[in-house]
């Protein structure tokens, strides 16, 4: 690799590359022949550089994949070590090459992203099998020769084809990913590419690197502290705490003494900084937790960034130079890295990686950017400027999409365009039923970005904060003084809106960065949320105590989450009385109004309905828990948690139970989850008799226009038979589908 990498150095064109490659393959190997056949489009493996057969039959010998020894490692994709070649009888002899006095023969396809690309030869006068070692080498090689031809074709473009031998990509794709933030795009690829491992890795001078490396992190800073000020909040909207918690990382001392004690043991500064990001990355991808892996993507986006602080690059907005219609395509992508482009030209976002939960994520929600993760091999089928359409609705990317497939997208983005048009006409629109049933549509929040979305969409108040969410993007606890400032805020947004507060939700998949997590084998139903809560009490009261402070002279409604049995609600309700208690004798200003609440989440609770109601002033369904307890079936498991239907007739009887004992015993009962922000699901809700449903702001407009075209008790008469322990159906989809047929329900 050693000889490879300094025979290439110096070269220019493709074709010399090529040439230098297997004359240093020819060299280190000790064999007289190295060949490299590239696969022609249409026309077979082509002789494409070689060092030992004749030059004069470069770009002139051909063959057929399966046609043969060169032409069988294609088509198998495995490699071929024979010890006497010409006597093999797939051996095809081509007198223009001069190979008739090679014997040995060891042949390995040249792969990438699970095509073959061509094949890379080894051959000798000798006949000899090669060894394991061999074999495994020029596997290594084959592996390097294809990222070099490709990033050759993509810098190079026309220019950087092979005399016509088109190697990258060039039929329509599909690729099926998770939809993390909502759109229909089009535009063409961009690749984000981070710099590459540094290869000079040893320092003859460590003064001189320790210098360096004091000036790199001295502009990575500055380039982060722009990053919190004003003019860059007000062109993410973003919330600024994921930009503060982002500067930590620059600011960590930890963090800057390990990269100081990697360099004055003699690294330079771009081997230390790959050195300490390895050992955060071994540390933190031994967890489990899916926060702490997207914390990850911030060590690794800071050290990209220093990275090319230290090669001399300019880290500033909007930096980088990307056409206008930019869908951006990367393996991960951290929240500065998104800022580096020009915001106005990103159009879409593409991850191999990614999670709902990472900073990215919630930026791209934030701003509008249309974003798909888990896109599994899509870096191997992807090439600068390919046209694409991103669809994040249904977590699909077209790459080089058919002209059918772009008309189909396009009637869909003006669809969807005359549909947020009309859903916006009905903003200020009451969501009341043909029969008279008002329903209050709210929001889903947990951060200062998501709360101007309460009036963006109309949205009559916010069902659930999730205060954990200000826990998770800091990298500390947040103090007394800034969680009260937070809930402070969402009340003033809220207006006369009501706005409900869940406590921490913590455990399961959501893991504070600051505490040391608890190995469980089932965190879901393990240590988590109230659980917690009652066994430390003190993170509970503090959270309370700014809670109290933060509604003083206004509305507070509180909520408990993952309450398993009514004496847990009544332990917490106390913790909460206590803190009210010590307000009072402070002579501190109370909420003109308290409602303390439970979010039903488990069967347990569901069937306790009337003990609870004798001590909640109102029950919240938390309807994406409650689903998976009922059906056992883990919703963060990508192979079951679509496997049940939430409209099958036992799940709809349980939220019936549940709607029928809090109308019995006189409590308000609202459903937050993802079935209340579709519209299918919203309306059977309704017709259960649930009159507020909370959402992502996405699902306010369509279960709205839903609402007001429903008559909720006529599909409470359609589907009350099939919600008995007789029913025999899997589903209650399709009988409520046809209904909103018949009766022009959009859904």
């Amino acid at each position: 690799m050693r000889a490879i990498r300094k025979a290439m150095a110096g070269t220019e064109s493709v074709q010399e590359r090529l040439d230098d490659f297997v004359a240093a393959i020819s060299k280190a190997m000790q064999v007289k022949v190295a060949s490299i056949y590239l696969l022609r489009d249409g026309e077979g493996l082509e002789l494409s550089a070689t060092k030992g057969l004749k030059k004069s039959a470069v770009h002139k010998t051909r063959m057929k994949p399966g046609e043969g020894l060169v032409g069988h490692v294609a088509l198998t994709a495995r490699p071929l070590n024979l010890a006497d070649a010409p006597s093999h009888p797939l051996f095809s002899y081509r007198p223009e090459t001069g190979e008739d006095r090679f014997k040995s023969f060891l042949g390995v396809p040249i792969l990438r992203g699970g095509r073959t690309l061509g094949v890379l030869v080894a051959q000798s006068e000798k006949a000899r099998s090669f060894n394991e070692e061999e074999v495994e080498d020029l596997l290594t090689v084959a592996m390097v020769l294809a990222e070099i031809i490709i990033d050759d074709e993509r810098l190079g473009g026309k220019k950087g084809a092979l005399k016509g031998i088109s190697l990258a990509p060039i039929k329509p794709e599909t690729i099926t990913g998770k939809a993390y933030a909502d759109g229909l795009v089009e535009g063409h690829a961009y690749l984000h590419v981070p710099p590459v491992a540094p290869s000079n890795l040893l320092s003859d001078n460590i003064a001189a690197e320790e210098i360096r490396l004091e000036d790199g992190v001295a502009k990575l800073r500055a380039s982060v502290d722009a990053l919190v000020a004003g003019e860059t909040a007000a062109l993410s909207r973003a919330s600024k705490e994921i930009y503060e918690t982002y500067r930590m990382f620059a600011y960590d001392r930890k963090w800057v003494g390990r990269l100081r004690e990697a360099v004055h043991s003699g690294l330079t500064a771009e081997a230390a900084v790959e050195r300490v990001r390895n050992e955060h990355r071994a540390r933190l991808m031994k967890s489990r937790d899916s926060y702490l892996r997207a914390r990850l993507h911030d060590l690794e986006d800071l050290a990209n960034r220093l990275l090319r602080a230290l090669s001399g690059e300019a880290l500033g907005l909007g930096n980088k130079n990307i056409s206008d219609d930019a869908i951006i395509f990367a393996r991960e992508i951290g929240p500065a890295e998104l800022l580096d482009y020009d915001r106005e030209k990103i159009r879409g976002i593409v991850l191999e990686e990614g999670s709902s939960s990472s900073h990215t994520s919630i930026i791209c929600r934030a701003i509008g950017i249309p974003l798909i993760g888990r896109a599994e091999g899509v870096l191997d089928k992807i090439e600068i400027g390919d046209p694409v359409l991103v669809d994040g609705e249904e977590g699909e990317v077209h790459i080089r999409p058919l002209e059918t497939q772009v008309a189909g997208f396009k009637m869909r983005m003006n669809i969807r365009g005359e549909i947020n048009r009309a859903y916006d006409a009905m903003k200020f629109t009451p969501a009341v039923t043909l029969d008279g049933q008002q329903v209050s549509l709210q929001l889903n929040a947990g951060l200062l970005v998501d709360l101007p979305q309460l009036d963006q969409a109309g949205a009559d108040g916010i069902g659930l904060f999730r205060t954990e969410f200000q826990f998770m993007v800091s990298e500390f606890m947040p103090r007394l003084k800034e969680q009260t400032e937070l809930y402070r805020k969402a009340i003033d947004a809220g207006g006369q809106r009501p706005v409900t507060f869940r406590t921490l939700d913590l455990g399961g998949d959501k893991i504070l960065p600051y505490i040391d997590p608890v190995p469980e084998e089932n965190p879901a139903i393990g240590w988590r949320a109230i659980r917690i809560a009652l066994d430390r009490p003190g993170l509970m009261r503090y959270q309370l105590r700014a809670l109290v402070a933060a509604g003083a002279g206004r509305h507070l409604r509180v909520m408990f989450p993952m309450v398993t049995i009514v004496d847990e609600f009544i332990e917490a309700r106390a913790l909460f009385d206590r803190e009210i208690a010590r307000a009072q004798k402070l002579g501190l200003e109370l909420p003109k109004k308290i409602e303390i609440g439970v979010m039903l989440e488990t069967p347990s609770l569901a069937w306790q309905i009337n003990a609870v109601c004798d001590h909640a002033d109102f029950i919240s369904v938390g309807a994406n828990d409650l689903m998976q307890f009922f059906f056992a079936a883990d919703r963060d498991n990508a192979r079951v948690s679509d496997r049940y239907d939430p409209l099958h007739p036992a799940a709809i009887s349980i939220m019936k139970f549940v709607a029928d004992g809090c109308a019995r015993n006189g409590k308000d009962v609202s459903v937050c989850g993802s079935i209340a922000g579709r519209p299918l699901e919203a309306i059977t809700l309704v017709a259960l008799g649930y009159t507020s449903l909370s959402m992502p702001v996405t699902g306010i407009g369509p279960v709205k226009a839903a609402i007001l075209k429903l008559d909720a008790a006529k599909l409470r008469k359609k589907i009350a038979p099939h919600i008995t322990v007789d029913s025999r159906l899997s589903s209650l989809r399709e009988i409520v589908r046809e209904f909103c047929m018949e009766e022009g329900i959009p859904v």
